[in-house]
């Protein structure tokens, strides 16, 4: 366990690294304002951003996400730094205001009503978007379902001890944060303790 969790926190860490660096030199900028300005914001994307936008083409990512948005029946249009976002997800699972696979951004939400909830919820997104391209498209998924168990184990949540989650900005993504208490680990146990009592408690009863 040791081992795959220094694993999972190394390539978090090594995402958020290249994540931070990426925004810092080419900028955020809010949902509202890079939607109004839909035209311009085409027209000037940076070649950091495009090469994100083929790299997650290639690396199959964006393919995924933009059949899983059709399987949910979603609406599709451009969106901000080469993103699509994807609106009106018939699906229930995940259950998520949004997720992003590869550049598609899905949502079972209008994205209006979206960043009126969570104003930073596109930059959260778009961190994610980053994420597939460094860990090279589909590989993301493995690693990212190692988190959410490491992260679960630790606090009983998902994404609070998500190294990619922690990335991407917890509270942006609207999460809020549980402490460290070992709190799966402790349900585990108790489940794992009822098993094991319960054959010598029927057998007694048996009697």
């Amino acid at each position: 366990m040791a081992a795959w969790a220094a694993a999972v926190a190394a390539a978090g860490e090594a995402v958020q690294t290249a994540s931070m660096a990426s925004q810092s030199r080419f900028g955020r900028s809010r949902f509202g304002r890079a939607q109004s300005r839909l035209g311009r914001t085409r027209s000037r994307l940076g070649w950091a951003h495009r090469i994100r936008r083929v790299g997650n083409l290639i690396n199959l990512s964006t393919p995924l996400g933009l059949l899983i948005a059709a399987i949910g029946s979603a609406r599709r249009r451009p969106g901000p730094s080469g993103l699509t976002l994807a609106e009106g997800y018939r699906v229930r699972f995940p259950p998520a205001g949004a997720f992003t696979v590869g550049n598609v951004v899905i949502s079972p939400l209008t994205f209006a009503t979206l960043t009126a909830r969570q104003p930073e919820v596109m930059e959260h997104e778009d961190v994610h978007a980053w994420q597939y391209f460094w860990c090279g498209g589909l590989a993301f998924l493995p690693l990212y379902l190692l988190a959410v168990g490491w992260s679960w184990l630790r606090t009983g949540d998902p994404a609070s001890r998500n190294p990619f989650e922690r990335a991407a900005g917890l509270a942006r993504g609207g999460y809020r944060e549980a402490p460290v208490s070992n709190a799966g680990l402790a349900y585990l146990a108790a489940r794992i303790q009822t098993l094991t009592l319960k054959p010598s408690r029927l057998a007694e009863r048996s009697r």
